[in-house]
């Protein structure tokens, strides 16, 4: 695998944690250039353990994996997405939540980076270099997830209370769009 078809994985692959960045952007009350460099490192690390991890389970557990990965990645968005919205309806002044630590952003990188354990398996069965898979990978997740939150947070400046709501249906809509596809259905 050529390092133009790993720009392009990795690209499609940081699409996921560009989303969620766009809503954790939009529940942010300001931008600043240190809470988006934490928020991209918590996905690029998280995308690059899950493809190392991925990697070295290899074949073994593969149809395992492939079984229960987009019922994870659901279950997740699902509940953070819920959490969005109720933040957005119930919540009267204040609708900003700058809160990138662990509690917060774990089950944000998690379900973003479940995909990159199958694909961590995917390159154990290929002849891929895996570093430079990791650091492409990494720094394209990375540079997306920081972008995102900008956007988010540029749009919810203006949208506060509608974009939060808007944000929590966006991670529903993801995760139901994982399931489905794992599923057959689209």
């Amino acid at each position: 695998m050529g390092i133009i078809e790993l720009i392009l994985i990795s690209i499609s692959l940081s699409m996921d944690s560009l989303a969620v960045s766009i809503c954790k952007g939009l529940s942010m009350k300001k931008f600043d250039i240190k809470k988006g460099t934490i928020i991209g490192l918590y996905f690029s690390i998280f995308h690059v353990f899950m493809i190392i991890f991925g990697y070295t389970l290899g074949s073994a557990f593969d149809t395992f994996i492939n079984n229960i990965d987009h019922w994870i990645a659901f279950i997740l968005l699902l509940i953070i997405g819920i959490n969005m919205i109720k933040e957005g309806i119930l919540e009267d002044d204040d609708n900003s939540n700058d809160k990138i630590d662990a509690k917060t952003m774990l089950p944000l990188s998690l379900a973003t980076s479940i995909d990159a354990l199958a694909l961590g398996i995917t390159f154990s069965f290929l002849k891929v270099n895996i570093l430079l898979a990791i650091l492409l990978i990494g720094i394209i997740v990375f540079i997306a997830s920081i972008i995102g939150t900008k956007i988010g947070n540029s749009f919810g400046r203006k949208y506060e209370k509608k974009a939060q709501i808007f944000g929590g249906i966006i991670l529903i809509l993801i995760g139901s769009k994982i399931l489905l596809e794992h599923l057959g259905i689209l």
